[in-house]
């Protein structure tokens, strides 16, 4: 039966890969199995969401919008103005911003809209991913008709691409590049000067600059990272900013975020959305404009993150060169070679990472920019994070 081609042209999804390294390893280990690889909060989000969600339970029966709800995009907006401290009047909640369901499906189905079949002079369309990255920006690009073309980001260029290392024939070909800040896997984050460089890049070449800020909120340090928001500076042509209240507020199963960025952009995207993708059910939308409302959960979440870094890293320092990143919650372990020391750690230590190398690709030399690392989700509580820290020390 005839499928789509671009189907077969999809790389194996890293967390089959892992399930095929080491499903046939048995664990020596005495100890119960831990399972760090899946960047999925453990903690729970507040308390008064669940009743927000049952105070609007009269609304299930209601078609939800799919640009969400005018209080929402308020909330988000006012989210921005509070975090970045971007001017109100820069960012119209009607135009400037639209509700999504999370930040996965929604960067799936942006390179659905910014792919076009090929370029002016005739070309596949490029779409510029970081390498190492987040698995879904591989798919994206494949099932829209891209060409891939990775840019490294490695501890030489501060685990971010090195914007001057692209060729400008390059980027006078890309349709898209994705930049994940603070990055997955990596924790780096990218200041005010970098981010305005990628804009500027973007509408020299006209390409459309993907701002991953998932992690925005789970930043590290006292000073928060910079945003593409501030980039910006009330000019959000050629950019689409996304935002998600998955990790920061401890809330996946919610499906909640919204995009921000180029009205036109936004526009387009909300007729693409009409014809088939999930939107958010009012009751989870009421609960959800609430969360964008509150920062001191977000605040409590974040310290409880910190804690557990300085705890990974007073229990690793001596055995790597590790150091906390700016912000996310993964550890990014310098291991020498990454399948290799995940498949030792499930055998003698019964401890389940993600290697880097699952995340990285073959670039054109035979280097892969994540080979040497491995993944570690920091997302579990105290005493889980001590003994897989113990476990991975032990094996080093």
């Amino acid at each position: 039966m005839p499928t789509n081609p671009l189907i077969d042209q999809l790389p194996d999804y890293p967390f089959q890969r892992l399930r095929d390294l080491l499903d046939p390893v048995t664990p020596a280990h005495n100890g119960a199995p831990l399972n760090l690889t899946i960047g999925e909060p453990q903690g729970v989000p507040p308390l008064w969401m669940n009743e927000i969600i049952t105070e609007n339970a009269h609304l299930w029966g209601k078609y939800p919008p799919v640009d969400g709800t005018p209080e929402y995009r308020l909330a988000a907006r006012n989210w921005l103005v509070r975090r970045y401290g971007a001017a109100a009047d820069s960012l119209d909640p009607d135009r400037h911003i639209l509700a999504v369901p999370g930040t996965k499906e929604t960067l799936y189905f942006l390179a659905q809209l910014l792919t076009p079949a090929t370029n002016a002079d005739g070309n596949q369309p490029l779409a510029l991913l970081p390498n190492p990255a987040y698995m879904v920006y591989e798919g994206a690009g494949v099932m829209a008709g891209a060409k891939l073309h990775y840019l490294p980001a490695t501890a030489e260029t501060g685990f971010l691409p090195d914007l001057e290392a692209i060729p400008a024939e390059v980027m006078d070909r890309a349709a898209f590049m994705y930049l994940c800040t603070p990055s997955n896997p990596e924790g780096a984050a990218a200041d005010l000067a970098y981010l305005k460089r990628a804009l500027e890049l973007a509408r020299t070449h006209d390409f459309v600059l993907i701002a991953d800020e998932c992690y925005a909120d789970v930043y590290l340090g006292e000073t928060p990272p910079d945003g593409a928001v501030q980039a910006a500076n009330g000019d959000f042509s050629n950019l689409i900013i996304c935002h998600s209240l998955s990790k920061r507020s401890n809330a996946a199963g919610l499906r909640a975020g919204f995009i921000a960025g180029d009205p036109a952009l936004i526009a387009k995207f909300r007729r693409l959305r009409s014809y088939g993708a999930a939107v958010m059910p009012l009751p989870l939308v009421a609960a959800a404009t609430a969360l964008w409302n509150d920062d001191d959960h977000a605040a409590e979440i974040r310290a409880g993150y910190r804690t557990r870094f300085e705890t990974a890293h007073h229990i690793l320092q001596d055995a790597t060169d590790w150091q906390i990143p700016a912000g996310g919650f993964f550890a990014w372990l310098n291991v020498g070679d990454s399948i290799a020391m995940t498949e030792k750690l499930w055998r003698e230590q019964g401890l389940r990472v993600l290697p880097g190398a699952f995340l990285g690709k073959d670039m054109p030399d035979g280097s892969n920019p994540g080979k040497n690392y491995i993944r570690v989700a920091l997302v579990h509580d105290l005493p889980v994070i001590e003994e897989a820290m113990l476990r991975i020390r032990a094996a080093m």
